[in-house]
């Protein structure tokens, strides 16, 4: 697809759905006059440019996105986004999570979890015809071993420049590549949070919904060596100076206004065949919400609040309710509306319109087909595959697993290594050991276990596997009491709960993993070949759908673009521009939701009791209407979230929502419970982002926190 059809599409499409889709910074250009009228005061063609501003000021945390808001390089982001570095630097005594933290000088700053990282956009290249050179006629695991082998060459091309990360992207289901270099920022420090009950106000309860009053905004410090370079953690690190960075508006947006959103948004499904859409809603999505509603309340019955054990799972908690939400919103409204119907019908539509032409009957007519097929493939045992995958929550199980993987492949020349395991690897893989400590409890642990291989012994035998069930002694009959003593002596014997030694494995042979007797090692020991031929069964499906998506997708853009509707990729964590504007909405029949929330709304829901436990402070602020500077006088008080209709997903928190000039008026944390669907389709109705407004987020800083020195080092604008 060459990317003037792209372009084509967007220019000819854009005006009548303007706040659809998560667009390329390539597509903006072709948006220019409709960006101009929606109310962007700056160049369309300077958000196109990655090395300028603001994109340059835009940066992505591997799973949230930030923005440098100082010329030091301070960075702000969601409070969530922070969560594992604050929880990592918590204990009992000393709980960040629960008290806040605010460092006052860069000597204050705490190191961020193992493995945080910055990075920084710089260039982005197609290189489909690189990927793709040779491959015609290539399928299955060759196709997919072929893209493999030139996506890790041009890799390492671009990594001769220390201090880059880069990765080859497929957007459009394979149709195009992308080669994407970031400046990866190792040295990351915590500098403020807020109390978790200003941060994380509402908790699961308000997860999703609105009104909301959550204060979701942290700070981190991006560090380099004294030449300016990226360096692990060092005491003479120095912050990073960015080429550009945000101001801060103290004047916001108001009802109407014109916004937009830069952003690493994560995933989004909206061009899944219907096959994909009823397996995922009708079992996937019901199974593994409860899955996950089951091990917080494991999680939570053998970590009791406050414990130490219960703050190294705080992270995870947080992480697993939020999806068991969003399932339970995915399956709800699934229910109630056509989107199964909806899918058909715009297959058969496809279908009808390839078949009226030879032309494209020739070159699609049996594509949808040859998809369903590989769909259904990939659905053969989903039970067991859905059942072990979630024992990835063992770090003991995982980290045994892929130590002895990497054993494996340190006896091959590092290109031919499977990602993951190369040597620009290492430094990631050695931070997901070191962070075990602070994540990780034997007794938590071997209960979430347990339950899941309870529930994987219930399978039908040719469901199970041997190589598992010989691990567990796991026949077929009632044998809980078995399993169970089967991981009590596991958990007693390891010592992959220490560090030192966890980190000792990374360089140890296959041989001696064979002579170990440690059972965790044993499990990985066990399973390795059942696990390698599975994988390689995997790849072989993959590399076929890798020739079909992108025929399929192929037709998709050809007949959107007859039609006038958007073209856009699916969101794939690469870096992505929505538009919109600031706007309640109507989430039921009789009920108008206001764009705005105020202070008040926090005095209104508190009640003293997590988690709508406000600082006592923050309450008599509120009851004095010290309002300072922020106050609106549209609302009468200081605008605490505001909706927007913003077209984002998971990945997009902590993106700065910039006005028209391209200044910080919020950050957006979530989107309401009717837009959760909008992963698999936009509703403009209903599709509906939340942001912290960012006078609340000055407020707190100013008069709950006196973070002085911060207010004083960003460019704050009115």
């Amino acid at each position: 697809m060459k990317k003037w059809l792209l372009t084509a599409a967007v220019a000819a499409s854009f005006g009548s759905v303007a706040d659809e889709g998560m667009w390329q910074p390539y597509q903006l250009p072709a948006m220019a006059d409709e960006l101009k009228a929606k109310g962007l005061e700056i160049s369309a063609d300077s958000i196109s440019k990655l090395t300028e501003f603001p994109m340059n000021a835009v940066i992505s945390l591997g799973g949230c996105t930030a923005s440098f808001v100082s010329p030091k390089g301070l960075v702000v982001t969601n409070h969530h986004c922070a969560y594992g570095s604050i929880q990592y630097n918590s204990t009992a005594d000393n709980n960040l999570l629960k008290d806040g933290f605010l460092a006052k000088s860069f000597k204050d700053e705490l190191p961020a979890a193992p493995g945080s990282r910055v990075y920084v956009t710089s260039e982005v290249t197609n290189v489909t015809d690189n990927v793709k050179f040779g491959l015609e006629s290539k399928t299955g695991n060759d196709f997919y071993k072929g893209i493999e082998k030139q996506e890790k060459a041009l890799v390492a091309e671009c990594e001769k420049e220390a201090g880059y990360r880069c990765n080859v992207y497929s957007f459009h289901g394979g149709l195009e590549y992308y080669l994407i270099k970031q400046m990866e920022i190792r040295d990351v420090r915590l500098v403020y949070n807020p109390a978790g009950s200003v941060g994380k106000y509402g908790g699961d309860i308000d997860n999703w919904m609105w009104p909301r009053h959550t204060g979701d905004f942290s700070f981190y410090r991006a560090y380099v060596n004294k030449d300016g370079q990226p360096a692990d953690y060092s005491e003479d690190n120095v912050p990073y100076e960015p080429k550009s960075f945000l101001k801060v508006s103290a004047k916001g947006v108001q009802n109407g206004d014109f916004v937009m959103v830069t952003g690493y948004p994560g995933r989004t499904n909206r061009y899944r065949t219907s096959a994909e859409v009823e397996n995922q809603f009708e079992w996937n999505y019901p199974y593994s919400k409860e899955l996950r509603e089951t091990i917080i309340d494991i999680i939570k019955e053998t970590a009791p609040a406050g414990s130490e054990d219960r703050i190294k799972y705080e992270s995870t908690l947080a992480g697993l309710a939020n999806y068991a939400k969003n399932f339970t919103s995915m399956i709800e409204f699934y229910g109630k509306s056509t989107m199964l119907q909806d899918r058909q019908a715009r297959e058969q539509a496809l279908a009808d319109w390839i078949a009226a032409n030879s032309e494209r009957s020739a070159k699609y007519g049996k594509t949808l087909a040859e998809l369903t097929d590989l769909v259904k493939q990939g659905e053969a045992h989903q039970e067991r595959k859905l059942i072990t995958g979630y024992m990835g929550y063992s770090s003991m199980m995982s980290s045994a697993e892929r130590l002895y993987r990497l054993a494996h492949e340190r006896e091959l020349p590092d290109m031919q290594r499977e990602p993951g395991y190369q040597d620009r690897d290492m430094k990631r893989f050695t931070s997901g050991l070191e962070r075990i400590d602070k994540r990780f409890a034997p007794k938590v642990e071997k209960a979430i276990v347990f339950d899941l291989l309870k529930r994987y012994a219930k399978l039908a035998k040719s469901e199970r596997l041997a190589a598992m069930d010989k691990v567990f002694g796991i026949n077929g009959k009632a044998n809980d009491a078995a399993i169970l003593a089967r991981l009590d002596e596991m958990y007693a014997k390891t010592s992959l709960n220490d560090k030192a030694t966890r980190l000792g494995w990374m360089k140890k042979s296959v041989a001696d993993f064979k002579a170990s007797n440690d059972p965790f090692i044993q499990y990985a020991v066990a399973m390795f070949d059942t696990d390698m031929a599975a994988e390689k069964k995997a790849k072989e499906r993959a590399g076929k759908l890798m020739k079909v998506r992108p025929q399929y997708m192929d037709a998709i853009i050809a007949y959107n673009r007859e039609q006038g509707k958007p073209v856009y990729a699916d969101a794939n964590s690469s870096l992505r521009v929505s538009v919109g504007h600031v706007k309640g909405y109507s989430p039921e029949d009789g009920l108008i939701a206001e764009p705005f929330t105020r202070l008040e709304g926090i005095l209104a829901k508190d009640t003293s009791v997590d988690p709508f436990d406000a600082p006592k402070k923050q309450l008599e602020l509120i009851k004095q209407k010290q309002y300072g500077d922020y106050y609106m006088k549209e609302i009468g008080s200081v605008p605490v979230n505001f909706l927007s209709t913003l077209d984002t997903t998971g990945g997009n928190s902590g993106s700065p929502t910039l006005n028209g000039r391209a200044e910080l008026v919020g950050l957006l944390f979530d989107g309401v419970y009717e837009s959760i669907i909008g992963d698999w389709g936009y509703d403009p109705q209903t599709n509906r982002s939340i942001q912290v407004d960012s006078r609340y987020m000055l407020w707190v800083m100013k008069y709950l926190d006196n973070a002085d020195n911060l207010l004083e080092e960003m460019e704050i604008v009115r």
